[in-house]
């Protein structure tokens, strides 16, 4: 009989989802939102008039927010669009790993060590500031939908 009672949970997150939905007329200028399954900033938008067949369309213009990549969509104003829950934090660099590693460490002295060091200009600076000069760095990490990257790097206040 108490069998029945034995469950098993095999997510172990929070249950924050990834996106939440917002309708196409309340989007802004440097937001976000999902165009093609990617978290996206948009970057432009312009809402074109009432015609014939009814709706007002906005036309977005967005960039990936972990690629660049240019991205558009047009859509109904009354339209619901998925925008990602995006977090920004703060972290400060410990050690860059000999496999590409960022090594950091957040306020509360917790470490994390899955954040990859970012290709192009914030890499290279990375590498500057912290092997070549010896500063103690800060670390901006951005994430969305399960992804993660490093934005930019700062000198750490003294």
């Amino acid at each position: 009989m108490a069998d029945e009672h034995d469950v098993t949970f095999e997510s172990a997150d929070a249950g924050a989802s990834a996106t939440y939905p917002q309708q196409c007329s309340a989007l802004r200028k440097n937001g976000f939102v999902v165009i093609k399954g990617r978290p996206c900033k948009i970057v432009d938008m312009s809402t074109s008039k009432t015609g014939k067949h009814g709706h007002a369309k906005v036309h977005l213009v967005a960039l990936d927010i972990f690629t660049g990549k240019k991205l558009e969509e047009l859509c109904p104003s009354t339209h619901n669009m998925d925008v990602p829950n995006v977090t920004r934090r703060e972290y400060q660099l410990l050690d860059v790993t000999d496999d590409g590693f960022l090594s950091l460490m957040d306020d509360a002295g917790n470490t994390k060590d899955d954040v990859k060091v970012p290709e192009g200009d914030v890499g290279d600076r990375i590498h500057k500031m912290f092997n070549d000069e010896g500063k103690d760095c800060n670390v901006v990490v951005l994430t969305a939908m399960g992804e993660q990257s490093c934005m930019e790097v700062k000198e750490a206040p003294k």
